[in-house]
């Protein structure tokens, strides 16, 4: 990439930068010519003592500078350094002091980044000193202990000429025993902006603002009516509460001039937050969150900050584009979730926030592009792709402005590289961070002086700041919009801006794609994990009374399923589908057939139940049950090989579908149950059991002789007792005047029964013996099997009638 930093319409003439330079290096002559004398003039060498150091870049005193106010001074003010230096070699530094170095105006942009890789390099170019009572000693520095500094001095004391960006150094020389002569032992370089007066031209400048997180929410609910969200766990808590990551983004960003980039996930996170909640704990438990306060807390401090602002809206769950075009499109249906994420992100922000987002932007990770990525990035609607110039490179002397048209009717907004990568890394000590608002500034201001034409630059940093990175992007915001050289712009208003006309409109091949975040995507087996979860959604949701309940929860979790915040974390990413496919298959599950034991059918035709289990909240329809004999030639059902029944059955109960059946033979016969949805597709598991037919005509034959058999002997019985009745009444009366009591004991024992006593004991036999409607043929047409009993039945199952 040809270098775009080059100055073109400075106010300095080409004889006074000539003078400058020279005086430079005049000034530096007999600093280099002692450098280049240092290894012959050390007499440490040849006692085997410490030597200089030489090879190593860096010195044995570490300086660090924690502050430079203000960042870009103007005519008038005092720049004050602080700092710490310290001693990280064996030997006490005497006679220490540290001193303020300017250097010339850096003139391109490259240089800037060249003197920020070596800002602590002792052999670099390092400046004149501002010398005088601007220093500040030390009588020794020892070992390992850190010193701190503080250094004030004027503007107008630093030498600063016309506009531009000067190297800062900050130096500490001092002596050793080793090496008992001064020489600069520790530097740390900075960058010092100098644009004292108004810009005739200001560039506009647009800073994002992101407010993205990762998935904290599955598709787990509660039974209530209200669907209570169940969190993975509770982070998203620390992150909005004060002092958290996203607590911070709101409160710096509220008072500067950014467009806010937010997920529509994170702020329906936050808002399920604001009322009742549960909380997935690793041991599988669920506990109520009590976070609410929080979370209303940050949505409304939100609300308030966004409500003049530009806002825009990424897709649901900030779906990996570059994973969708690389490894999503191979797989059917990938790009409807995109579509989806999308069509829900109005209602979403609005809803939440109050504003009316911009929907028509969308952003690859990192700004890189390529010709799938365009396509996926607009097949959703979007017609703006945000691009870095790193991927969508110039070969121009200078920075041109953000928009180009990249064909097909989308526009490319193409952040600047150097300006979004500076807040990278560890921000964490006040040195780092100083040293990023500075780089971050000069870059803007070189940026600013390379053409006399007004341009427009955006700027979008890393997804997810951590605390120390969002604190340094203000501070380098705040001093940008407090400087002479910047004015901010909302980033429509860059996409409208005129394109150069000099820009790359073309976008780079596939085979330009950054290696290193290749491969960090998502695989394409994610993408059919996902597709497999929709799958089974799509069967599912066809039997339920109350879809939503389900297909909401269930699509924003897939959603949740495509996000950048899973690269690199291909472990986390895959355990979180599995658990969205697991609890899916567990819902599925709720709807099956009870399992049946063997079932005994003694006739020729009788009724067996099926009974069909619904263990969700909500009732399921349109579903259809199948019963099939494996061996109809013994077994029919519903005088075929098998009979479908509807099924409906409510929330958290069973329903028994009874079929009729009908035996031709003796003998075992497989039958099988099988749930299908109103479209003939499968649902769930078979249930299989057998049928055990036994032949009932002999047996009720039987029965029917062994009655006809009782009632004749009753009947004989009935007569035999009254002829001994009546000879009896004659005996009696021949002898009822003898008066023997012998006799009438006799007469007692002998007594003949009560006729109707004896006839109601016979009819009770008799009714007990045969079925009060009489004996039933073989030809009859109803079922002819044994009356069921209440007795268990042993390890059969016996069939309702």
């Amino acid at each position: 990439m040809a270098e775009a930093a080059d100055f073109q319409g400075t106010s300095a003439s080409p004889a006074r930068r000539w003078l400058r330079r020279t005086g430079a290096l005049l000034a530096g002559a007999p600093l280099l010519a002692g450098l280049l004398q240092l290894p012959a003039a050390t007499p440490a060498d040849a006692a085997g003592q410490e030597s200089p150091q030489v090879a190593s870049s860096a010195g044995p005193v570490s300086v660090a500078v924690d502050s430079l106010s203000p960042s870009a001074p103007s005519e008038g003010d005092t720049v004050t350094v602080s700092g710490t230096v310290t001693n990280n070699g064996k030997q006490t530094v005497t006679g220490a002091h540290v001193d303020l170095q300017v250097g010339p105006p850096l003139q391109t942009r490259s240089a800037i980044d060249t003197l920020a890789k070596k800002s602590d390099d002792l052999q670099g170019p390092s400046g004149e000193k501002v010398g005088g009572k601007y220093t500040e000693k030390f009588p020794a520095l020892t070992p390992g202990v850190a010193e701190p500094f503080s250094i004030s001095v004027p503007a107008d004391k630093l030498d600063l000429g016309d506009d531009g960006v000067y190297q800062l150094a900050v130096a500490l020389s001092g002596k050793t025993s080793a090496q008992p002569w001064e020489q600069v032992l520790g530097i740390q370089r900075t960058f010092l902006p100098w644009q004292p007066e108004e810009a005739g031209t200001k560039t506009k400048t647009t800073f994002l603002w992101p407010l993205i997180s990762s998935a904290h929410m599955a598709a787990e609910t509660g039974s209530n009516e209200q669907q209570t969200p169940v969190f993975r766990d509770d982070e998203l808590a620390k992150e909005i509460a004060p002092g958290g990551r996203l607590d911070q983004m709101v409160s710096l960003g509220k008072g500067l001039d950014v467009t806010w980039v937010v997920d529509p996930d994170l702020l329906a996170s936050v808002d399920a937050m604001t009322k009742s909640y549960g909380v997935r704990g690793a041991d599988g438990t669920t506990t109520p969150g009590r976070n609410q306060e929080i979370a209303k807390n940050w949505l409304a401090e939100l609300q308030q900050a966004v409500g003049d602002k530009e806002v825009v809206a990424l897709p649901f769950g900030d779906p990996d584009l570059a994973s969708l075009a690389h490894n999503g499109t191979k797989v059917t249906g990938s790009l409807s979730h995109l579509k989806e994420a999308t069509d829900v992100v109005d209602d979403t922000v609005e809803t939440i926030l109050h504003v009316k987002p911009s929907t028509d932007f969308a952003w690859p990770v990192d700004g890189a592009v390529d010709p799938s990525i365009v396509k996926v990035a607009t097949s959703a609607g979007a017609d703006k792709v945000i691009a870095r110039s790193d991927s969508l490179q110039d070969n121009l002397s200078y920075t041109p402005s953000a928009a180009r048209p990249i064909g097909g009717g989308t526009t490319a907004v193409v952040a600047d590289a150097r300006l979004s990568t500076v807040f990278q890394g560890d921000l964490t000590k006040a040195s780092a961070s100083t040293l990023s608002v500075q780089r971050f500034l000069a870059q803007s201001l070189t940026l600013g002086l390379q053409t006399g034409k007004q341009r427009s630059v955006v700027v979008a940093p890393q997804r997810m700041p951590s605390v120390s990175q969002a604190q340094t992007m203000a501070e380098a915001l705040a001093a940008l919009q407090g400087g002479n050289w910047s004015e901010s712009q909302d980033l429509s208003a860059a996409a409208k801006a005129k394109p150069d006309p000099a820009a790359e409109t073309k976008v780079p091949p596939a085979s330009a794609y950054p290696r290193p975040l290749r491969d960090q995507e998502l695989p394409q087996a994610a993408f059919e994990q996902i597709a497999t979860t929709q799958g089974k959604l799509d069967k599912f949701k066809v039997i339920l009374t109350r879809q939503s309940r389900v297909v909401t929860p269930f699509g924003r979790a897939m959603n949740r399923e495509m996000s950048t915040s899973w690269r690199g974390k291909d472990v986390a990413a895959l355990a979180y589908r599995n658990g969205i496919e697991w609890y899916l298959d567990g819902l599925i599950d709720s709807v099956k057939l009870i399992q049946k034991s063997e079932t005994k059918l003694s006739g020729r035709s009788a009724m067996i139940p099926v009974t069909v289990q619904n263990n969700l909240v909500q009732g399921v329809e349109r579903l259809k049950l199948r019963l099939t004999s494996q061996n109809p030639t013994r077994l029919k059902i519903g005088g075929d090989a098998y009979e479908e029944q509807p099924v409906t059955v409510n929330g958290g109960h069973a329903q028994s579908v009874k079929f009729t059946t009908s035996a031709n033979a003796n003998g075992q016969a497989k039958v099988v149950a099988q749930l299908y949805t109103e479209d003939g597709q499968r649902y769930g598991d078979p249930v299989t059991f057998d049928v055990r037919v036994t032949e009932v005509t002999p047996t009720v034959m039987l029965v029917i002789g062994g009655g006809v058999l009782l009632l004749v002997l009753a009947g004989f019985r009935m007569y035999t007792q009254r002829k001994r009745a009546a000879t009896r009444e004659a005996a009696e009366d021949d002898t009822a005047e003898a008066g023997d009591d012998t006799d009438g004991a006799q007469s007692q024992v002998d007594a003949p029964q009560n006729p109707e006593t004896s006839g109601a004991r016979l009819e009770q036999e008799t009714e007990a013996g045969s079925g009060s409607d009489g004996p039933e043929q073989p030809s009859d047409p109803a079922p002819d099997t044994a009356a069921e009993s209440a007795d268990p039945s042993g390890t059969g199952e016996r069939v309702d009638r």
